[in-house]
């Protein structure tokens, strides 16, 4: 009998409802000196002795990140290299370079992504996607940042000491690895039951130490739409949890959903402004692609294992920028990707 994809997987306008159990099977997160001394430090799985990791340079290290992240995930999970079918893997590095050399070891079958500081979020949709659909039984996913080699690509070299505003983010040095499974198992730390994925939105923002602003309309769409999508309200989840908007994208947000006739503030979080504490001087909090994964590895996937939480929607967030665009002139457009994640506990 013939079906159409569409009836299956289709949920609203922009939203897909996953239409079989996808359990997060294990997950992995290793952190930087500085994330190891902020409020999830005891939730780490690995925190490093030096930003370095014992390599020549910071892009190796952040190399080194995702290999040991993926290598942890992998074992906790109980499977082996060769029985998951494929890893959707990127970073903020030019051609993905922390990926391609990090995790060429392993073998699996690579499928690279780039969503910025979404790439999280990115990357478990499409790995939910793959395996709702039957193409995988089991799907890894990778991500990091190093404040470091961030710095470098995107900004200043650090020796040049330049000065950052209070709307500047701080890059989390961090990886977080997930194993994706339509098995259950007893290591199953939740379920993803819907995907919204995000559209590109540039409200012509140009400030590359305000990335909040310029990601902020984005992740107010993307929450927008997958509230309406799944007929929901803010209320029906636990957290609604942004990747690093920060101070100033979080107030942002705020006052976008009100225009739309939605208050999240009573349930929201930002996982850039969770991760540093005030006394470390991060300014507007954490930022780059291991802020969400490392967050939701080490502390929101906790909370649904233990049942503390029920449903949350996590949106990571990414601003779509390179340096060749910023030099240029070009504004900083901004995307985030929905992932529903409920307890196995219901």
């Amino acid at each position: 009998m013939e079906t159409t994809v569409g009836a299956i997987f289709e949920q609203g306008e922009r939203s897909i409802k996953v239409p079989i159990p996808v359990y997060i099977r294990a997950s992995a997160s290793v952190a930087g000196t500085k994330e190891g001394q902020g409020p999830f430090g005891d939730c780490f799985d690995v925190v490093g002795k030096d930003d370095k990791f014992g390599c020549e340079t910071w892009e190796e290290a952040e190399s080194t990140l995702q290999k040991e992240a993926l290598t942890l995930a992998i074992g906790k999970s109980g499977l082996k290299n060769e029985e998951i079918k494929y890893l959707f893997a990127g970073d903020l590095l030019g051609q993905s370079i922390a990926s391609s050399f990090g995790l060429g070891a392993f073998q699996i079958p690579l499928i690279g992504m780039y969503g910025a500081c979404s790439t999280c979020g990115l990357s478990m949709t499409m790995a939910t996607v793959m395996i709702a659909g039957g193409m995988a039984e089991h799907a890894a996913c990778v991500t990091s940042s190093h404040f470091a080699s961030a710095e470098k690509e995107f900004r200043f070299p650090l020796g040049y000491g330049n000065q950052r505003p209070l709307s500047a983010t701080w890059t989390v040095t961090g990886s977080g690895a997930f194993i994706l499974s339509s098995v259950k198992s007893d290591t199953d730390r939740a379920m993803i039951s819907g995907l919204t994925i995000g559209k590109i939105v540039d409200f012509g923002l140009k400030d590359s130490m305000n990335m909040g602003a310029c990601m902020a309309p984005a992740a107010c769409d993307t929450i927008y739409h997958h509230l309406t999508d799944f007929g929901r309200s803010p209320s029906d989840y636990d957290k609604i949890i942004t990747g690093d908007l920060g101070s100033v994208g979080q107030k942002a947000l705020w006052d976008m959903m009100r225009e739309k006739g939605m208050d999240i503030s009573k349930v929201h979080m930002d996982c850039g402004m969770e991760i540093y504490d005030q006394s470390q001087d991060a300014h507007a909090g954490g930022s780059g692609c291991g802020c969400s994964a490392v967050t939701l590895s080490a502390f929101i996937l906790k909370q649904l294992e233990e049942g503390k939480w029920k449903r949350v929607l996590f949106v990571p967030t990414g601003a779509l920028l390179s340096k060749t665009s910023f030099n240029e002139g070009q504004s900083i457009p901004g995307i985030a990707h929905g992932v529903e994640l409920v307890g196995c506990k219901q």
